[in-house]
């Protein structure tokens, strides 16, 4: 299990923030160059917060015994599984791609995309605690009911940290990347 004290919790370096000023983020859907793709990709990230927000809403009503464990486990595997395989295509398609792009429009902001390369690593250690977790809890539903209950609160400590961590980083990624496309025009 990850250690979360390795996760970062301080927000990104105020030098990473200077584009940021001059584009705020209640200016960007009226700028000229927020094209779809930036609109299509902060999209993606909404997605990601409603869905974590979701897998641990419904482990707390699990934990509350509102629902059934086999409902319960239908669903933790549906969501969870959207959940850790778009994050990994996401996060895999934003350090192969999208990163190196920002970073040859503007190098000033390097070690910011470091920072987030860096949390897309930890959130991977991340989801395989919660990925081996939440497989543990839907073989037992179908085995050991009281057992499934005990595991459901190793689920929801994944979920919270999952959802935390989401907040932050994704937060931090859209304050860094999108001033850097507006300003540069990226993306059109």
């Amino acid at each position: 299990m990850l250690d979360t004290n390795e996760i970062r919790v301080e927000d990104m370096p105020e030098g990473m923030q200077f584009l940021l000023d001059r584009y705020p983020r209640d200016s960007w859907e009226a700028h000229p160059g927020f094209k779809e793709k930036t609109r299509h990709w902060l999209g993606a990230h909404q997605m990601f917060r409603r869905v974590a927000e979701r897998i641990r809403l419904d482990n707390e009503s699990l934990l509350d015994r509102d629902v059934a464990i086999d409902d319960y486990a239908a669903r933790l595997s549906y969501y969870g599984g959207n959940l850790v395989g778009n994050l990994h295509g996401h996060h895999g398609w934003e350090d192969r791609s999208y990163f190196p792009e920002l970073s040859a429009a503007d190098p000033r902001f390097d070690a910011g995309l470091a920072l987030l390369e860096q949390d897309h690593t930890d959130l991977d250690k991340v989801l395989d605690d919660f990925t081996r977790c939440a497989n543990r809890l839907i073989k037992l539903s179908a085995l050991d009911e009281a057992q499934a209950l005990k595991e459901a609160g190793q689920v929801h400590n994944s979920s919270v940290v999952i959802e935390a961590f989401l907040k932050r980083h994704l937060s931090d990624e859209e304050e860094l990347a999108v001033p850097i496309i507006l300003h540069h025009r990226l993306r059109g």
